[in-house]
């Protein structure tokens, strides 16, 4: 009897492996959650080392107009307001997702709709292409074609917001294109069939059944490649002027968060005003990642409720 109970008590080479595996993916999990947490903590401690160490009033941070950290105002406060910046990045990212998302859900319609084949066979390679091409090739080729295009067809220098806007409606176009795709074929097929039995054209059941059915799965696409224009540095870096001022339109030189922070920050001394307030922009960078994630789960938790 103490043999047989033995036996069956005794944890089999599956269960071993199983509980091995466990082990693994608690790690593994946990190894993640703590990267995370530190990187929180570090551009935290950083950036807030700005208003608790080099005691900089927070809303002349985020509300002032004159950046300038080497610098000192009449206050006796370094010249550190961000708020052009973050008004530049804001442009940027809304004016080039206003812009790519009637293309995004156009190429959609056409790869989901219209000619799923053909969609596959020119436009899928297309994106694809668009996607593993890096930043830098995108600001070289905005800064030889969009900046001079720009220039000769509105006026002033060509670096600026425009400019900007251009560059990241190509490369966010693939990301919302993409996920858009994806939103179409979720809609279920009897949908379709539905609109069409009660004598609706393709057309009509595209617009009226199927776009609507997907609204917020296009949201979600949209949210995406705001959060990637938002973050983008090197492409944006080299076409939009990178001048810390409120811009004045949309061909005058402006700069965003992203854009100062790569420019200065291997110029500043750790610790130092100069640099504490770039970790400053950059936790704002962090803070609106997260923002951008809050909406899109807030949008996918309304899309299932629906």
């Amino acid at each position: 009897m103490e043999d047989v109970k033995k036996v069956l008590t005794q944890k089999s080479k599956k269960a071993k492996m199983e509980q091995r595996g466990k082990m693994i993916s608690f790690l593994s999990i946990f190894i993640i959650v703590a990267v995370v947490v530190s990187i929180f903590y570090f551009v935290a401690s950083k950036g807030l080392a700005t208003f608790f160490v080099d005691k900089v009033n927070f809303f002349e941070f985020l509300f002032g107009t004159k950046w300038n950290p080497s610098q000192v105002g009449e206050n006796g406060q370094p010249l550190v307001g961000a708020l052009p910046m973050i008004i530049g990045s804001f442009l940027v990212t809304f004016l080039s997702a206003i812009v790519a998302t009637p293309f995004a859900i156009g190429a959609a319609v056409f790869m989901v709709e219209i000619s799923p084949k053909q969609g596959q066979k020119i436009l899928q390679p297309v994106i694809e292409l668009l996607v593993g091409i890096p930043s830098v090739v995108y600001g070289f080729i905005g800064l030889s074609v969009i900046v001079p295009a720009v220039r000769s067809v509105f006026g002033g220098t060509g670096f600026g917001i425009l400019a900007g806007t251009f560059v990241l409606f190509i490369m966010i176009l693939p990301t919302v294109t993409t996920m858009t795709v994806d939103a179409l074929k979720s809609v279920p097929r009897h949908y379709r069939e539905a609109s069409l039995a009660l004598g609706a054209t393709r057309w009509q059941t595209t617009y009226k059944v199927v776009l609507r059915a997907a609204v917020p799965g296009i949201l979600t696409a949209v949210v995406f490649g705001m959060a990637r224009a938002f973050g983008e540095a090197l492409a944006i870096q080299m076409v939009i002027g990178n001048a810390a001022l409120i811009p004045t339109s949309l061909v005058t030189p402006a700069s965003t968060l992203t854009s100062i922070l790569t420019m200065g920050i291997g110029n500043t001394i750790m610790g130092s005003v100069e640099n504490n307030v770039l970790w400053s922009l950059a936790l704002i960078l962090l803070f609106m990642s997260l923002v951008f994630n809050i909406v899109i789960r807030l949008i996918g938790k309304k899309g299932r409720l629906n």
